[in-house]
């Protein structure tokens, strides 16, 4: 029993379809494509070198186009949790800050703060800026 060309390649996309279940890999989905352009080809009366190319081409064309593109609408955006989410907060003053210390209302809670400029003060019901987070201190600004 001789089978055709297009039939090993249609069953190399099934085999790649399949591989691209089981290990979430988009580039085998890809591969699986080309190979489908490739039985088309076959289909067509192209040759053994004309199969290759269109599976090549195919193949190369979807990962270098699709890829990068796939991957910029799937990726997360980064949000900071925690106390890097304090970072860049308003906070308002409610009792004198200086370099020695304070207190302020961050983010619903009382904070100890301390300002960042070792001559400047804020009064009580001042906002201000915290810059940075040094253990349980708000560093203002």
């Amino acid at each position: 029993m001789d089978i055709d060309a297009w039939v090993w390649w249609l069953v190399a996309a099934a085999v790649l379809g399949i591989a691209l279940v089981i290990t979430a890999m988009p580039e085998l989905g890809m591969l699986a494509v080309g190979a489908i352009a490739a039985a088309i080809t076959r289909g067509l009366g192209g040759g053994i070198v004309l199969q290759v190319a269109a599976f090549v081409v195919v193949s190369v064309a979807l990962i270098a186009v699709v890829r990068p593109i796939a991957a910029r609408h799937t990726s997360r955006p980064q949000h900071s949790t925690g106390v890097d989410a304090l970072r860049g907060r308003r906070a308002v003053v409610l009792e004198r800050v200086d370099s020695q210390g304070g207190r302020i209302k961050l983010a619903g809670e009382v904070w100890s703060a301390r300002a960042l400029e070792p001559d400047r003060a804020y009064e009580a019901g001042e906002e201000v800026d915290v810059v940075d987070i040094e253990g349980a201190t708000a560093v203002v600004l």
